[in-house]
């Protein structure tokens, strides 16, 4: 575990920003980036029918993922090359590629359709799609419709739900 110095607040081994306040932790050049394994995801997801999308991905072709800070659980991003998240709401005739109602998506404020993560050659950008409670990226509150770059280890919020996002060859 990882106590944030700045609120106190329990973080995962491994977490390079505070999942309660946002923080930086540790020193900013001896940051160590760890293997997050995702043995608990594939637990997970053999049981949970909100998490059909993911039968058939193996890994192999991941290009990032998705490290949910609340539970550990990580998501992986395969070679497709951009990804709407949201939460599945009854009668919502459009569907997110990545489902989070499995993660507490409504309480957190997470929006039916909240954001987009895309590759665009070697960047990696995010969009706010207008939510209703807004997305920040490391504490910073992003502009809807406005892309935003994102490096290895950013912290995202959705509303309240918090990602740390994991790229492969960072």
């Amino acid at each position: 575990m990882i106590v944030c110095p700045n609120c106190s607040n329990k973080n995962m081994d491994g977490a390079m920003f505070c999942a309660e306040c946002g923080s930086q932790l540790g020193e900013g050049d001896s940051l160590i980036t760890q293997t997050i394994s995702t043995d608990k995801f594939e637990h997970a997801r053999k049981g949970n029918a909100h998490n059909d999308m993911y039968q058939s991905f193996d890994g192999s072709d991941a290009w990032g993922s998705l490290h949910l800070l609340d539970t550990g659980q990580v998501l992986p991003l395969s070679a497709k090359s951009e990804f709407t998240l949201g939460r599945v709401s009854e009668g919502q005739p459009i569907m997110p590629d990545i489902d989070l109602s499995p993660y507490q998506a409504y309480a957190a404020g997470v929006s039916r359709l909240h954001a987009v993560i895309k590759r665009a050659g070697d960047r990696i950008l995010f969009l706010d799609l207008g939510s209703a409670n807004g997305t920040y990226i490391n504490g910073k509150r992003l502009a809807p419709n406005a892309e935003q770059a994102l490096v290895h280890g950013d912290v995202v919020a959705l509303g309240k739900l918090k990602l740390q996002i994991l790229l492969k060859n960072a």
